[in-house]
């Protein structure tokens, strides 16, 4: 049997009054009048509650190949170009952008990776960093500072490979963006 709105007509009419009329109970059953726009329903003591949707925030994460997996990174310029698909805030540090290897760098020394937006570095101090015998950034000796969060749609990023360690022999290179959508 399903619920066509009309089905306990005489009950409804008692709670609901306006488009969009939400019944919920505490200790009897109330009209909850719909929410502003701009607003979502949640959950505050136990009963729905309108709140500002701009709480609600999802995480994204934009992954892109900066080569083949098998064949071993060297250092240059633009190893990969390409437009952000939509406008990005990232996360602070790490929380916002990484990179990973396939292969891990075989001796002293640290992978360091930097990208861009339209030609400027989004880390003016410090880049991302891979250690030597490492897969990720994530927990490397020294973490990413990102002095530019705001990602704009369509940007052209690319991806610079500033320092690859010793035996240079590293392979897979992937780079992470990770925030939430602007």
């Amino acid at each position: 049997m399903g619920f066509n709105g009309d089905l306990y007509p005489s009950v409804a009419s008692k709670v609901m009054t306006t488009t969009g009329d939400i019944v919920r109970y505490d200790s009897e059953r109330e009209r909850y009048g719909i929410g502003a726009t701009g607003t979502v329903l949640t959950v505050v003591g136990g009963l729905p509650a309108w709140a500002s949707a701009g709480h609600v925030t999802q995480s994204r994460a934009l992954e892109v190949a900066c080569g083949t997996e098998t064949d071993a990174i060297t250092t240059g310029t633009a190893k990969i170009t390409f437009r952000m698909p939509f406008a990005m805030t990232l996360s602070a540090g790490e929380a916002g952008i990484r990179a990973s290897l396939t292969g891990a760098g075989s001796t002293s020394g640290t992978t360091t990776v930097d990208v861009n937006q339209n030609g400027s570095t989004l880390m003016s101090s410090t880049k991302i960093t891979i250690d030597d015998g490492d897969l990720t950034s994530v927990g490397a000796s020294t973490a990413p500072v990102l002095t530019t969060t705001a990602l704009t749609d369509n940007a052209s990023i690319t991806v610079d490979v500033d320092a690859v360690t010793g035996g240079a022999d590293e392979t897979g290179l992937k780079i992470q963006l990770i925030g939430t959508l602007a």
